[in-house]
């Protein structure tokens, strides 16, 4: 079967949904309660211990990183989000009494590069930049990193680069912790870039080489530069194993903020988390952990634009299609134009697709217009300043508890009856360092919406 015609086999009204880049619900029927404890995707395996061992990569390097980044003394090197009860904000999303209780996880608020790619971006560098240590004798199994802070362990790291392809949070990432451990740093962004993250690069003596046309380009760009240069690490958003595991690290910390909030997971308390996605390296990592360390009872469902939703398409390919092909979102007559940057993707990761088959309970999108509307409410709310990628998943418990789709699902999982007892998550991804200027434009746009919805 070829996409000329890409709603053959899924639901007609999924199907005019998509085409018409309206809000539309998909869940997975291949999800498992109980999926293999290593699970395959793109020809390896990878398990909870993969987790543990990112992790502990993030610790080893905990001291260096508080010297690195002042921002980060206070927590020694630790780079984690709180997790934010938001009960004040379910009247303004429109809950019903009886439908659960909402937190936020906050990596709206990560240090250091402002973003959900904090977690990834920064693991992927350390990893190289602990191979090459090792390599050059730099540091000991089990010694101190601090020692890479070093003008000749700079001097060394110098003479390496670390390139990556991205619209938006991953170049900030990777460029800024890059360049602060005495990297060569290269970030390829697409034209829709927004253009005071391409000047904070450049603030921090990352090299910005910008490109014609989307996200994807600008990654195939980066992809074949690097390719030549024998020095040069490419950070490859759709197929990077480690990027993925550094993400899924932050189950292990959600962990123990449950059990502080005394958040109970089991049959009878469901979490159902909501997560944006752009290419669905990010979400699919903190997937893949949630599910390993928590078990059954938590259901994860991506987020993602109107005009963008290249998880969906895919994850529809792979369902309808016994897994062949690798759609693009304008494939169904789709713009890949939304306000939501780290959003705009027309092709997802196959790394991710292929791991959350078993794992995602579901896909839905989002029009720009709430995700203004409800980064205001985040402001008026809870004071919380998020962009506009960082909404994507406060549509999530509406999507579920008010559509037809939603509640059918609801009913399959056996989730309707314990309802008054789960707990969602949305899991916002940045904010931090968008400039006041362009924030109060966002503030402005989603406050005209809401007098449109008055």
């Amino acid at each position: 079967m070829t996409f000329a015609d890409p709603s053959i086999a899924v639901d007609a009204l999924l199907a005019s949904r998509l085409h018409n880049a309206l809000p539309a619900l998909w869940t997975n029927p291949a999800r498992q309660a109980q999926p293999a404890a290593a699970l395959p995707a793109l020809g390896r395996t990878i398990s909870l211990d993969d987790t543990h061992a990112a992790a502990a990569r993030l610790a080893r390097f905990a001291g260096l990183l508080a010297d690195v980044f002042p921002e980060l003394a206070a927590t020694g090197g630790v780079v984690e989000s709180p997790l934010l009860p938001a009960a004040a904000l379910q009247p303004a999303l429109g809950w019903a009494e009886g439908q659960g209780r909402l937190f936020i996880k906050a990596d709206h608020s990560l240090p250091v590069a402002g973003s959900i790619k904090a977690r990834g971006g920064m693991h992927e560098v350390l990893e190289l930049a602990e191979g090459l240590a090792l390599q050059h004798g730099l540091v000991q199994p089990g010694g101190d990193y601090r020692a890479l802070a070093t003008p000749a362990a700079r001097e060394v790291l110098g003479r390496y680069q670390v390139a990556v392809g991205s619209t938006s949070n991953l170049g900030l990432s990777i460029g800024v912790v890059a360049s602060a451990l005495g990297f060569q740093a290269t970030v390829h962004m697409s034209a829709d870039a927004k253009a005071w993250k391409k000047d904070r690069l450049r603030q921090r003596g990352v090299q910005v080489v910008e490109h014609t046309g989307d996200y994807e380009r600008a990654v195939a760009a980066g992809r074949a530069e690097a390719s030549r240069n024998p020095m040069c690490h490419f950070v490859d958003d759709e197929q990077s194993f480690s990027l993925l595991l550094g993400y899924s690290a932050a189950a292990l910390h959600l962990q123990k903020q449950l059990v502080e909030q005394g958040v109970v997971v089991d049959a009878e308390h469901p979490l159902i988390v909501y997560l944006p996605c752009g290419v669905g390296g990010a979400p699919a990592g903190i997937t893949f952990g949630l599910r390993q360390v928590l078990g059954p009872h938590v259901h994860c469902f991506f987020a993602e634009p109107v005009q963008s939703p290249c998880f969906l398409v895919q994850m529809l390919a792979d369902s309808t299609q016994g897994g062949g092909g690798h759609p693009s979102v304008y494939d169904w007559g789709l713009t890949n134009r939304t306000e939501a940057d780290g959003l705009a993707v027309p092709r997802a990761s196959l790394l991710a697709a292929e791991l959350m088959q078993p794992l995602l309970s579901g896909v839905f999108t989002v029009a720009d217009d709430t995700l203004f509307a409800h980064l205001v409410q985040m402001l008026d709310t809870l004071g919380e300043r998020i962009e506009p990628s960082a909404a994507a998943g406060f549509s999530g418990p509406a999507m579920l508890m008010g559509t037809t789709a939603g509640q059918a699902w609801l009913r399959s999982a056996g989730i309707d009856a314990v309802l008054h007892q789960a707990t969602h998550l949305v899991w916002t991804t940045g904010g931090l360092l968008v400039p006041d200027v362009q924030y109060q434009g966002f503030v402005q746009r989603g406050r005209t919406v809401r007098a449109a919805q008055a």
